[in-house]
């Protein structure tokens, strides 16, 4: 059994996708580029402020799936560019203080809207 989440504290999906599924104990939540939820535009022109806003929407989805972001326990990161990689951190580490989840990060060739970074996540509810 799975349950789609959707909340307005977060961007709408801009495609065929839930905001996350919840699912055997798990939610699952998509990729989320730094779209303010009010206004739809992107908040920030640099991966710090990108990557503050994407980790805002993330906690937003994963406060209505019912588990704080401290129960996440993998990230997948897309780059536009690995140049960005420390900055991107220097963010990251401000959410994810202690016990921080297992995490891939790459770079990609292009992100929706020409994002300068995607994050998805998988947190055990």
């Amino acid at each position: 059994m799975k349950n789609a989440v959707l909340t307005d504290r977060a961007p709408k999906p801009i495609g065929p996708y839930s905001q996350a599924v919840k699912a055997n104990g798990f939610v699952y939540v998509s990729g989320q580029i730094a779209l303010d939820p009010k206004t739809g535009e992107f908040a920030g022109t640099d991966v710090r402020q990108q990557t503050e806003r994407v980790l805002e929407n993330l906690k937003a989805i994963l406060e209505a799936s019912g588990a704080p972001l401290n129960h996440v326990v993998k990230t997948t990161v897309y780059l536009k560019s690995m140049d960005d990689f420390a900055a991107m951190n220097e963010v990251y580490a401000r959410y994810f203080t202690l016990s921080p989840p297992a995490r891939s990060t790459v770079q990609a060739a292009r992100l929706p809207k020409d994002a300068l970074v995607e994050i998805d996540v998988v947190a055990a509810l």
